[in-house]
C-alpha cells in the first residue's frame, strides 16, 4: 500500500526551502516519488510510519509538520467531485486542505464566510481529514 507524505510550510517564500528531488533520491530505497515542489511525496515500498517520519526528519535541514496519508484515502478523495455544484469562476480558487487529524467537532457544511453578503471563503465538504473549499481573490 502506498503512502503519501505532505510536508507543511516548506518552500514558501524562500523560508524553509529544500530540494524535494534531492530528498526523493536520498530515499530511493523506499521508491519515493516527488510530486512537484510543494513537499508532496509518494512512498511505494512498505515502511512503518515511525520509520518514515524518522527518515524525513533526519534528512530535512529544519523541523516541519508531516502528514502521512494512506494511498486509498487519496483515491477516495479524488473519486468524488467535491466541486461538482460549483461553477468555475474567475478570481475563485479551489483548494483541498489536509487536517493533521479529523476534528472533534465539525461545523455543518457547506459554510460561507461571511454568512451574509458576498462570500470570501466557502467550505464545501469534508471527507475525514480532507477539507474542500474555495476562496475569492481580493
Amino acid at each position: 500500500m502506498a503512502l503519501v507524505v505532505l510536508l507543511r510550510g516548506v518552500n514558501v517564500g524562500g523560508h524553509r526551502r529544500f530540494r524535494p528531488s534531492v530528498l526523493a533520491s536520498q530515499l530511493k530505497y523506499l521508491d519515493v516519488k516527488n510530486i512537484g515542489a510543494a513537499g508532496t511525496f509518494v512512498i511505494r515500498r512498505p515502511v512503518t510510519r515511525t520509520k518514515l517520519r524518522a527518515e524525513f526528519a533526519r534528512r530535512l535541514p529544519f523541523e516541519t509538520e508531516m502528514v502521512i496519508c494512506d494511498g486509498p484515502e487519496i483515491v477516495r478523495l479524488i473519486s468524488r467531485d467535491h466541486f461538482a455544484n460549483e461553477p468555475l469562476q474567475p478570481g475563485v480558487v479551489r483548494f483541498v486542505s489536509v487536517l493533521s487529524r479529523p476534528p472533534r467537532v465539525a461545523p455543518s457544511l457547506p459554510l460561507s464566510l461571511p454568512s451574509r453578503g458576498k462570500w470570501l471563503l466557502q467550505i464545501l465538504s469534508r471527507d475525514t481529514r480532507f477539507v474542500c473549499g474555495q476562496y475569492r481573490r481580493t
